[in-house]
């Protein structure tokens, strides 16, 4: 009840930090997507002109308004957005989706990489206005100092970047509005082109009119932002915030439109329609906050990457990397390898295109398809919540066929740049392929025995003194979900890998649910003062710190006087001196007893690769590493079968 009510509480902070994080891309679009729709060697013809500001409008309505803000708002997971969290709603009713998924959530992460350049680009570029002979090299140089900087910060948390950049993106959209309204108190018959008619003409009778619906879907690239990065600012402050932000939007399109129709006949050339219709007075103080607000363009991605990464974590789609929750606030967090790669990725692309006129084309191709998958997603989520059949059919085909439209108008990007981002999203989408797989492989093939089989043994090793205590407490972190079943890796690490005694011997068990914040456990006593099974039911978005989890649930037993945690031996126990916990965590390896069909062999040699490079698991699951013991255990998917060794009998002299 009090995630409903936080998600729908409007507050001026929340306002402010809704400003500062997820309307960046969105609200500097105005920066480069008239100049795109228009192009520069293109003579302008007012009625084009008039076309694209209808297809903006209309785009800005359907796409952002309708579909986001009011329709796909509504599918909060416990107050979270995104692909993911849609997902996690609805996998148990269809696993089908999880394909849809993850190449909503690759194509996604794959924009985060795109959007940064293109937008600070975008904004320095202006400088050639005022420096014409400004060279590119310190344009670049210039844009990869700012995202390098931008990066650097995300550490303190996006409450910290938030509060920072609301204010800024307060006056960038002040800013917009006022200017775009000078314009058109000059020209006020540009809103003519609020009529849908002119979007149809230019869609269907200006030749080639189709295929711009690629540079028009500029205009709402960062609409999937809003539904990812609900979790930060609230659904309510994310809708009260928008109609002051689409107001402002619209201003700005429509003033530069009332410029371009002055300009009728011309051609662009490098003019940009945006910086035009500042007076030249204020062109210096224009450029600079169009380049502060373009940095924080970048930062709706980057946060709904980290969103994005830590449930794909949950979800066993993405390998086990680190996360930080830099502050106290529910929904925070930073994610220090996503962050490294996104900024190295920002830099290639820089590096590569070198002007932002050419990162457009491998822009909005990826996002257009984390749109399409995102409609799926929805789709099914009315469909299981009963919403009338008519409503799903009639918002699956509007969307399929706008989304769809847009995507192909994208298409023709492909050979100009856009395989650059599909390139980046299939390769994003690979990982998380090979890493589901891999964990339905293990998941399949791990052998499970039951635990109440070994409990006397367990009793009979604890008690026997002619083998050397490991330790008082000894456990270990376990993947059996039944409470009565335990690997049978752990009941050999306990009597045959060097044989470890214990007084009491501990399994732990993570469960991750799919309501982000679950925080529950249970115990079940396999056998009094001897053997426990703790299963910690958490939400996807916890940090898994088992080794303070774990702590609480001893406290919770002593106080209830479920267990004796006092040290056995006799000297300390008439101290009552707790006895000493250790973890034990089993590391699987590849093992080389395998005979495994080729896809499968492919499958887990990348996955244990990949994991080489990943957080380690006593790390992840945030144990003591002075307390904790790694074992190495062999994945023996296969053993291999009819050896043909044969035997050689030797005479003796």
């Amino acid at each position: 009840m009090t995630n409903k009510h936080n998600l729908d509480t409007v507050s001026a902070a929340g306002l402010l930090v809704a400003m500062g994080i997820i309307y960046g891309d969105i609200g500097t679009s105005p920066l480069y997507t008239l100049r795109a729709i228009i192009g520069p060697n293109n003579r302008i013809d007012a009625e084009v002109v008039r076309g694209a500001l209808s297809c903006v409008f209309w785009t800005l309505t359907l796409q952002t308004t309708v579909k986001y803000v009011i329709l796909i708002l509504r599918a909060d997971n416990r107050g979270e957005g995104g692909i993911f969290a849609l997902y996690a709603l609805i996998r148990r009713h269809a696993r089908w989706l999880t394909l849809p998924a993850i190449l909503g959530g690759a194509a996604l992460l794959a924009d985060g990489i795109i959007t940064p350049p293109i937008s600070v680009s975008s904004a320095v570029e202006g400088l050639r206005l005022l420096y014409p002979t400004i060279t590119d090299e310190l344009i670049i140089k210039i844009v990869i100092g700012i995202l390098t900087a931008l990066f650097l910060i995300q550490s303190f948390g996006t409450s910290v970047v938030g509060t920072a950049f609301g204010p800024i993106m307060l006056v960038w959209f002040i800013m917009l509005g006022t200017l775009g309204g000078l314009q058109i108190a000059q020209a006020p018959a540009i809103l003519a082109a609020l009529n849908p008619y002119h979007a149809w003409w230019l869609l269907t009778q200006y030749p080639g009119g189709f295929w711009l619906l690629g540079s028009v879907f500029l205009c709402t690239t960062g609409a999937e932002a809003l539904y990812s990065d609900m979790g930060h600012c609230g659904r309510a402050n994310i809708r009260v915030s928008w109609v002051f932000v689409k107001a402002c939007l619209l201003l700005n399109y429509f003033g530069q439109g009332a410029w371009l129709l002055s300009q009728t006949g011309q051609t662009l050339n490098d003019r940009i329609p945006f910086y035009a219709i500042m007076p030249p007075w204020f062109l210096t103080i224009g450029i600079c906050i169009a380049t502060a607000a373009t940095v924080i363009a970048s930062q709706a991605l980057i946060t709904g990457s980290f969103t994005l990464i830590s449930e794909a974590i949950r979800l066993n789609f993405w390998p086990k990397v680190q996360l930080r929750y830099p502050s106290a606030q529910k929904g925070q967090l930073y994610v220090p390898s996503i962050n490294f790669l996104l900024w190295a990725g920002c830099v290639g692309v820089v590096l590569y295109f070198r002007e932002s006129a050419n990162m457009e084309a491998a822009y909005g191709l990826a996002i257009t398809l984390t749109m399409l998958m995102t409609t799926l997603l929805m789709s099914y989520y009315l469909y299981t919540h009963k919403y009338q059949a008519w409503w799903v059919v009639l918002f699956l085909t509007l969307y399929l066929s706008l989304e769809g439209s847009f995507l192909v108008a994208n298409l023709i990007k492909f050979p100009h740049g856009g395989w650059v981002s599909v390139l980046i999203g299939s390769t994003i989408a690979g990982v998380m392929y090979i890493w589901l797989q891999a964990f339905r492989i293990k998941l399949r093939l791990t052998e499970y025995v039951r635990i109440d089989h070994y409990v006397p043994a367990i009793k009979e090793l604890s008690r026997d003194i002619s083998i050397p205590k490991y330790a008082t407490h000894l456990v270990f972190m376990s993947n059996a979900a039944r409470q009565s079943e335990i690997e049978s890796k752990i009941i050999y690490s306990i009597f045959q890998k060097r044989p470890k005694r214990a007084d009491i011997y501990w399994f732990v068990h993570v469960d991750i649910t799919d309501d982000p914040y679950t925080m529950e456990y249970k115990v079940n006593t396999i056998a009094p003062d001897d053997a426990y099974k703790v299963t910690f039911r958490l939400g996807f978005r916890v940090e898994q710190r088992v080794n303070l989890f774990f702590r609480k649930v001893i406290e919770d037993m002593v106080r209830n006087q479920e267990v004796d945690i006092t040290s056995r031996y006799e000297s300390l126990s008439r101290q009552n001196v707790i006895g000493d916990f250790r973890f034990v965590v089993l590391e699987k390896f590849l093992s080389f007893e395998n005979e495994l069909p080729a896809v499968e062999r492919f499958i887990m040699n990348l996955y244990f690769t990949i994991k080489s490079f990943t957080t380690p698991e006593a790390q992840w699951f945030g144990l003591d590493s002075s307390s904790v013991k790694v074992e190495k255990v062999p994945l023996v998917i296969r053993p291999v079968e009819n050896i043909q060794l044969k035997r050689i009998v030797t005479s003796t002299a």
